[in-house]
């Protein structure tokens, strides 16, 4: 019956993080420094929230959008940290993780034969959902811009087909950020055209070097943002996340949303809401480890002659590779067999990734430690 399969969807993949993961996941001793899941756990109070919910008999439906004083929390959360003001109302969604905030933003917008400008390299989460609806993913090549997608290179790419922009940072696979004014001279780019702007900011709280800024308070009414718990709070399990937009979007979020999940776990959703209040500081002490670890990772490799730019946020460098004249697969898998330590290659994150591998250091400094010294062992 497969010849019966939708052909988008054969036409996708497994993301390459997750095939490269589980190709070398039998391989015995071998240090990974490929996902992007924080070492941490989850605070000690949220997870007490969730229990209560349990024993409290939260497990029920919740209101589609999530229930209100979650959203109300969220909507705080944003005004407090990022100057962001939505109606808990009918702004926001709380929604099964920011994939699946991403899945419906998509969804809602797209249409057959739009466009959608991403920066290369990219996490590999948006391309198949836009394929999905029937649009083209059209890569603006941020190489030799430092890996940032800036107003120029938007500019090269626009047509009359281009729906979207999708501004994804702090970024993953790069950990590069945007400044305020990179971020202005796109909104002025993009200002008052029918473009929706997508912006990725679910490592917002990972910022070391000054503070995050968002497109929306530039754009707010072209612009959909996509924020969760999973990065700042280390709750990747509970499929937490928040897709904000002016009413006029979310309205219509909101019924892809309702057809696809109906609502996001009421458990998780409790949890969240203790998060959100209580924890809104819990990623302080979380990103003070990241920036030391990012410091110790960034010299290892520098004193490994290795070209790499040093990233402002998330929990990733992209090291090149391109000296070593293999493809990112050869010389990652070469890694796990000759050295036992694994990384994500390049080519898992675009073809624009070709030539760089991903190296996540949401790891302990002792696992951090031992795998650079493989690594070191390995190139001499």
């Amino acid at each position: 019956m497969e010849h019966l399969i939708n052909k988008r969807v054969k036409s996708i993949e497994i993301s390459g993080i997750r095939k490269f993961f589980n190709l070398v996941a039998d391989y015995d001793d071998v240090i990974s420094l490929t996902i992007g899941q924080p070492d941490f756990h989850t605070p000690d109070h949220v997870k007490q929230a969730g229990i209560n919910a349990i024993q409290e008999n939260y497990t029920t439906y919740t209101h589609n959008a999530g229930f209100f004083e979650l959203r109300e929390a969220a909507c705080h959360f944003l005004q407090t940290n990022y100057s962001l003001s939505y109606n808990p109302e009918n702004e926001v969604i709380t929604t099964t993780g920011a994939s699946q905030a991403i899945d419906i933003a998509f969804r809602t917008i797209l249409e057959e034969g739009a466009e959608v400008i991403l920066p290369g390299p990219v996490y590999p989460g948006y391309e198949p959902i836009i394929t999905l609806c029937g649009a083209k993913p059209v890569y603006a090549d941020t190489r030799k811009n430092g890996f940032r997608l800036t107003a120029d290179l938007i500019k090269k790419q626009l047509s009359e087909k281009t729906r979207c922009v999708v501004i994804p940072y702090p970024s993953n696979p790069t950990g590069v950020t945007l400044s305020k004014d990179e971020l202005a001279d796109i909104a002025a780019l993009l200002k008052d055209k029918d473009i929706f702007i997508l912006s990725d900011e679910i490592y917002s709280e990972l910022v070391f070097d000054g503070s995050h800024h968002s497109i929306a308070t530039l754009l707010r009414d072209q612009t959909i943002v996509i924020n969760g718990l999973s990065k700042s709070h280390s709750m990747t399990g509970w499929r937490v996340g928040f897709v904000f937009a002016p009413q006029s979007i979310t309205k219509h979020m909101l019924k892809v949303h309702q057809y696809n999940v109906s609502c996001a776990t009421s458990i998780s959703q409790k949890a969240a809401y203790e998060a959100l209040t209580t924890g809104i500081a819990d990623a302080l002490p979380m990103k003070q480890e990241y920036m030391e670890r990012l410091n110790y990772v960034y010299q290892r490799l520098t004193a490994m002659n290795i070209e790499v730019v040093k990233p402002n946020g998330a929990f990733y460098l992209f090291p090149s590779i391109e000296k070593f004249s293999q493809s990112s697969f050869e010389f990652a898998m070469t890694l796990v067999k000759e050295a036992g330590v694994a990384v994500v290659p390049g080519s898992a994150f675009s073809d624009y990734g070709e030539g760089y591998v991903r190296l996540s250091y949401a790891y302990s400094m002792d696992t951090l430690k031992k795998g650079l010294d493989r690594l070191e062992q390995f190139l001499k």
